[in-house]
């Protein structure tokens, strides 16, 4: 079985992403919700991924604006797809998160979704501010009743950044891989899994720059004063395969171990194009994992068995 970790409903029907607070929420019919995903479904059957961990859109989380409904929204939206397709989508939530609101109210709404609508995990944005990182480390005790929450549900959280506001950053060509580095060296830096050993964070897109600079971020923790990040991150730490050539799949899969990473496509989403040099799709990510000379069992661990481990709801 093939899992991949990364999905999001980019495709929602025009009247939910033109909801606006304060009006009355569209009624979204279950064809108009199949009509949206029929893209997404035929995609996976060609490549060949069984099951998508389903969120929200990513890029339109809303985070940066005042809290209102629309999280509540997002997350009904998925749940209704993975109920049409359980076979098909698993459900993973948005939190509602906003500037300076205490993280504490975001967790009703994660209980909510998966004590009552099933769904297996959650994404985190260590910057809802959109761009200006007005948010404390991810460290930082302020975050501490979320994890207490996620480790008592045993969800993880996939750590995604949203909309950008900072002229200086594109939202998924700097936007995004920044806040992947940034929450990796944030984590190197503290102890937080002393305290939540059972916590467990999956850094999309590969790791952001972290594999490329592995040697690094090794050399920090040394100079730190820091554990080996073996001993200190790894357990509890997971990268994807969102990486969009084969070069730097070779590079993630010759640094970081297979018990580390999950396949994950983030289709349909950031990079949707033909790649000139291949005649493949940029997010076929599955064609450059299969290149790999990798045992049966760690492709094995890649493709299925470290998602159910980190996302142990998982039917």
């Amino acid at each position: 079985m093939i899992i991949d970790c990364h999905g999001h409903y980019t495709t929602a029907p025009a009247a939910h992403s033109s909801w606006q607070p304060g009006s009355v929420y569209p009624n979204i019919s279950d064809d108009e919700l199949r009509e949206s995903v029929q893209g997404q479904l035929t995609l996976m059957r060609e490549r060949g991924v069984d099951l998508t961990l389903f969120s929200p859109r990513a890029s339109a989380m809303r985070h940066h604006l005042a809290p209102s409904s629309w999280s509540e929204h997002c997350n009904d939206l998925v749940h209704r797809v993975s109920r049409l397709y359980p076979r098909q989508f698993a459900p993973v939530c948005q939190l509602r998160q906003s500037p300076g609101v205490p993280i504490a109210d975001a967790i009703p709404e994660l209980r909510r979704c998966v004590e009552q609508l099933g769904f297996v995990g959650c994404n985190l944005n260590p910057d809802p501010s959109g761009g200006h990182w007005t948010a404390p480390p991810l460290t930082d005790r302020s975050w501490y009743p979320l994890y207490e929450a996620l480790c008592e549900l045993d969800v993880p959280a996939m750590v995604h950044v949203s909309a950008v506001t900072n002229p200086n950053f594109h939202a998924t060509g700097s936007h995004y891989l920044n806040a992947d580095t940034a929450a990796f060296m944030q984590l190197l830096q503290a102890d937080l899994f002393r305290d939540f050993p059972a916590l467990r964070f999956v850094i999309p897109h590969g790791g952001g720059a972290v594999p490329y600079h592995w040697g690094r971020f090794r050399g920090l923790t040394d100079m730190l004063g820091r554990p080996p990040l073996s001993e200190s991150l790894m357990h509890n730490v997971f990268f994807d395969t969102c990486v969009y050539h084969q070069p730097g799949i070779d590079l993630l899969f010759a640094v970081i171990s297979p018990d580390n990473l999950l396949f994950g496509s983030e289709m349909l989403g950031a990079v949707r194009g033909l790649d000139p040099q291949t005649g493949h799709h940029f997010d076929d990510t599955r064609r450059y994992i299969d290149a790999l000379p990798l045992s049966e069992a760690d492709r094995a661990k890649v493709y299925e068995h470290n998602a159910r481990r980190v996302y142990p709801r998982l039917p």
